[in-house]
């Protein structure tokens, strides 16, 4: 039979967890969060909060306003709440740790036929767990109507003491989730029947597979009991009818007794169907998918309308071709730097602003690990004796030439890349530059920041990010562009970027990572047969020298000498002019090949792990230390890998990227394991 649900549908995808756990590192053990905070991830990863049973409200800097007659979500550090009277509330601190009263859930559930109830219990317990509940608040199990009389479930049901709602798929697929996945969207048409069920079962639509007559047994005044009937719509105790005595009602319907309002719902996501929000949402273990959810109750003369669960204009990338229709999470590791007044990236974030302030594992930075070597330390330390003097480059200079068989005079040093592009903006006279994204940022923040207008010519995804010579303007005096490229890993072929050249046009190319590339192919330092090229390199990241800051143009003899006229008097300092002639010694460049055979073989192992998940799409063909990965709802993820210790690169800032884009720099193998097994557990908790 067909699997029907969130579940996996072949036997290879069913054991993905337990392959990934069985990775080769394993003598590194569990993964374990490096804070005792970060071991309690809910709904938001790491925010902390009071979580109930009838509403989620959210402030704007986390604390939460509760009302009557509603359960509500509050997001702190740690979690406040004022909690008024007629409803019953979760309230959860920093540590996780919450007191629970007693409250009404609805649990949505998809499984894979022959599910056990054991397994059903066990997955419906984390969820709980999570949302501070026990199985005592469970007021029914949803799930699509073909599985509502699968022994596992309605086992499960019996002991949980609840009905089992079933609902017909084109009813589940009508529910907007916030989770959507791919396949239970191809089996069901639904994107997740967990979540879809779950909030039906909250929100009370009506359901076609309810069994036995009656009502919901819910144990206050006026309570229901009984499970519900078919066709449950209309009349007393209808999903879509009315409650009495219980604080609120279900979407539809109307309520009396103390404080009772009807819900209307609110559309916005985590609440797509009616009055109801996830508590939790889908959570998976191998054969099963839960999520848990409640009703939420409409406030017409709400004091504060703004603190409800809904999508927020500000503060994330959004509205973005391609992106889902899933909850966006505000980036809180850099302010917002548009430049204009209608871009929406922050050209200025960098990766060392995901692990300024917080220990964690850096896959956001590409600079390589262990890194300067004990040589290269020795040879910086020995230089500050000469710190008296003035630093005198022509040593560096000379060997930099002879590195790329070229005359001194073609050959600037500068206090890494990002100085030269300052260089670039400031003394060339450009009237018509374009930037060919995504790349790295700082080209055009200082191409802007010199008072340049700047054009983009944005690579697709579906292209592999490759360049099409063809669709940079004619008109360009000044493009520039990235190889390989950061973030996407893309390697261009020489020929293709040496076709961009034109009299009378400066062609800007970053080869920045070009030293991680084998044989540094398809490279254009050196050459002197193409017009008006200026190629940047930089030392900083094979070699570790972010922090000395050294780098270099490659250019025509002309532009060289307007670029030196730019800078300040010994803009490079005598430490890292000692570092950039030892960096080009024959030892050093042998050195640097090595490590690029093997950046080329732990990438080849980072992305093996990144192919078993179905959630993750890499760029293929990555030639960099990096590599660029998609994924739905990707600033989720990256919230909830942060929480278990690592940092990646966020790529909404990239021209061209949205939220659903990552970077991730390329480490050791144990180093990658772990990663990998992060994760796991973050697409797992975000289902």
């Amino acid at each position: 039979m067909a699997p029907v649900g969130d579940a996996p549908r072949d036997p290879a995808a069913e054991e993905r967890h337990e392959e990934r756990a069985e990775r080769d590192d394993y003598s590194h053990g569990p993964l374990v969060p490096d804070r005792a905070e970060s071991a309690h991830l809910g709904a938001g990863a790491r925010a902390q909060g009071a979580v109930g049973a009838s509403a989620s409200h959210v402030g704007a800097r986390g604390q939460s306003a509760v009302g009557t007659s509603a359960s509500h979500v509050g997001v702190g550090a740690p979690a406040q709440s004022a909690v008024g009277t007629s409803a019953s509330h979760v309230g959860v601190d920093a540590r996780g740790q919450s007191a629970v009263g007693t409250s009404a859930s609805h649990v949505g559930v998809g499984a894979r036929s022959g599910v056990t109830v054991d397994e059903v219990l066990g997955l419906v317990d984390a969820v709980l767990r999570e949302a501070g509940l026990t199985r005592a608040d469970v007021r029914s199990l949803g799930t699509l109507d073909a599985r509502a009389a699968e022994p596992g479930l309605t086992g499960a049901a019996a002991v949980l003491g609840a009905p089992v709602r079933g609902y017909p798929a084109a009813e589940l697929a009508a529910v907007s989730v916030p989770h959507p996945s791919a396949l239970p969207l191809a089996v069901t048409g639904t994107a997740s029947v967990a979540e879809a069920a779950a909030l039906l079962a909250a929100a009370g639509f009506p359901t076609r597979a309810c069994t036995g007559a009656g009502a919901e047994p819910d144990g206050g005044t006026g309570a229901r009991t009984g499970t519900w009937a078919e066709p449950c719509a209309g009349g007393a105790g209808a999903s879509a009818g009315s409650a009495a005595g219980d604080g609120s009602a279900l979407s539809g319907g109307s309520a009396a007794g103390d404080g009772g309002e009807a819900s209307a719902g609110d559309g916005g996501p985590g609440g797509a169907a009616g009055g109801a929000v996830l508590l939790v949402p889908k959570r998976k273990s191998r054969r099963v998918t839960c999520a848990l959810a409640a009703s939420v109750p409409f406030r017409p003369n709400e004091d504060a309308p703004d603190v409800r669960l809904l999508p927020l204009p500000h503060g994330y990338i959004a509205g973005e071709p391609g992106s889902p229709p899933t909850i966006p999470t505000p980036h809180t590791t850099a302010a917002m730097d548009m430049h204009t007044h209608t871009d929406a990236h922050d050209l200025r974030h960098h990766g060392d602003a995901e692990v300024r302030d917080e220990k964690l594992i850096d896959l956001a930075v590409n600079v390589r690990t262990n890194t300067p070597p004990d040589w290269l330390r020795k040879r910086i330390a020995d230089s500050l004796t000469g710190l008296a003097a003035y630093p005198d480059g022509r040593v560096a200079r000379a060997a930099v030439a002879e590195r790329h068989d070229l005359p001194p005079n073609r050959v600037l040093l500068t206090s890494g890349a990002a100085e030269a592009f300052v260089l670039l903006a400031r003394a060339l006279p450009a009237r018509r530059p374009v930037v060919v994204h995504p790349q790295f940022t700082e080209p055009e923040a200082a191409l802007r920041d010199a008072g340049h207008e700047v054009r983009r010519v944005l690579l697709r995804e579906r292209d592999g990010f490759r360049l099409d010579a063809a669709v940079v303007p004619e008109d360009a005096d000044l493009v520039v562009i990235g190889n390989p490229t950061n973030p996407t890993s893309v390697l261009h072929p020489a020929a293709s970027i040496a076709a961009l050249a034109r009299p009378g046009r400066i062609l800007v190319v970053d080869e920045a990572f070009m030293d991680a590339v084998p044989g540094e192919r398809e490279a254009l330092a050196g050459r002197t047969d193409v017009p008006g090229l200026v190629v940047l390199r930089s030392l900083t990241k094979t070699w570790g020298l972010a922090g000395l800051r050294i780098g270099y143009v490659l250019a025509e003899p002309d532009t060289i000498a307007a670029l030196e006229r730019a800078q300040p008097l010994w803009p490079v300092s005598t430490p890292a002019l000692v570092a950039a002639e030892a960096c080009m010694s024959r030892g050093a460049l042998a050195e640097a090949e090595h490590a690029a055979h093997r950046i080329g073989v732990e990438r080849a192992h980072l992305l093996a792990g990144l192919a078993e998940f179905e959630e993750v799409r890499t760029v293929e063909g990555s030639e960099g230390p990096f590599v660029l990965i998609r994924i739905d709802g990707a600033d989720t993820v990256r919230e909830r890998l942060r929480s278990l210790g690592f940092a990646v690169r966020r790529g909404d800032t990239f021209p061209g990227l949205d939220r659903n884009w990552l970077r991730l720099a390329v480490r050791d193998r144990a180093t990658t394991n772990r990663f990998l097994q992060a994760l796991d557990q973050a697409l797992l908790i975000g289902g």
